[in-house]
């Protein structure tokens, strides 16, 4: 076991190679800051917009994920679909999504997402989805037809689509970005050295190929990805991700904290601070970002629509 150099948590060697990227708690953990608190989801609004989903019978990301923002973001009538049902065929350590058998497909999906828009009036969608890597086209198929149906039904309506790597299946990627999203966002979550514990089946390269892929079909399409802090990272590893991302032309980023959404998941190895997050998004902006949201409870779609305003300015 070897310490991990400023926390309180060990790297447990396995079977020779690199250091396992396996945390393992010996001490209690750290102590959650005060000053991070997000509103409550309470409110008319939010009442509103769960009925809404559940009428429709579609998924958020805002539920399913456990989005601390949940609060906020539907009192102010904004949400992420989650399209694909809502079983997921990866178990990557830090996500709430449950996994298991995936779900059959609802073609009919893509309408009632689009009805949810048009009765919420939105004028920026968000649309993620599980990973589905037991489907050929990886659910790029779905993503575009809920890309046209929101175009058709709600014409001024920016759409933006969260999607997954596809496995790395450039026709996949394709599919997406002919149907015309405004904005095409993939994560890569967290740095290079993490990855086999945090993002399981996937690929940093794999990630940062895919996106300068999608940059290369539509380049005037603003491209998006965000990491977590608090998994073990240190700054120049989140610099260094954040360089790599500029350097495949990836316009817009988002910076949050990792916060464990239950005792099964990775836990939390420290806070960052509020000062980190300021830092990062000056690094980022002189670095070229169009657009950087740096803070404690950033997620991917956290005032999505400033970041397109952003970049067309």
């Amino acid at each position: 076991m070897k310490l991990v150099p400023g926390t309180n948590l060990m790297f447990r060697p396995h079977r020779g190679r690199r250091i396992k990227e396996v945390l393992v708690s010996i001490q209690t953990k750290p102590d959650r800051p005060k000053w991070l608190k997000a509103p409550a989801p309470v409110g008319a609004n939010y009442r509103d917009l769960k009925a809404l989903v559940q009428e429709l019978k579609l998924h958020t990301v805002c539920e399913s994920a456990a989005c601390p923002n949940i609060g906020e973001c539907w009192n102010q009538r904004t949400a992420t679909f989650m399209i694909l049902g809502n079983m997921c065929t990866r178990r990557c350590g830090f996500c709430a999504v449950q996994k298991g058998a995936p779900l059959e497909v609802d073609m009919d999906e893509p309408r009632r997402v689009a009805e949810a828009v048009s009765l919420m009036g939105l004028k920026h969608a968000v649309i993620t989805s599980v990973n589905r890597d037991d489907r050929k086209d990886g659910g790029s198929e779905l993503f575009a037809m809920t890309i046209r149906a929101i175009h058709d039904r709600v014409p001024d309506c920016h759409v933006e689509v969260l999607v997954p790597d596809f496995q790395g299946n450039y026709d996949n990627m394709q599919t997406v970005m002919d149907a015309g999203p405004e904005v095409l966002n993939h994560n890569t979550e967290t740095v290079p050295r993490l990855y086999r514990t945090v993002r399981l089946g996937a690929d940093y390269p794999r990630s940062l190929e895919m996106l300068a892929y999608a940059k290369s079909l539509r380049p005037q399409t603003p491209t998006k990805s965000g990491l977590m802090l608090g998994l073990g990272e240190t700054i120049d590893e989140v610099l260094r991700v954040m360089q790599d991302l500029r350097a495949h032309r990836v316009d817009i980023l988002t910076l949050g904290q990792y916060l464990q959404p239950s005792k099964k998941h990775l836990p939390i190895v420290r806070y960052a601070t509020l000062e980190e997050f300021a830092e990062l998004k000056k690094a980022g902006y002189e670095m070229g970002f169009s657009h950087v949201e740096s803070g404690p409870l950033v997620r991917s779609s956290y005032h999505a629509s400033d970041a397109v305003d952003a970049t067309h300015a």
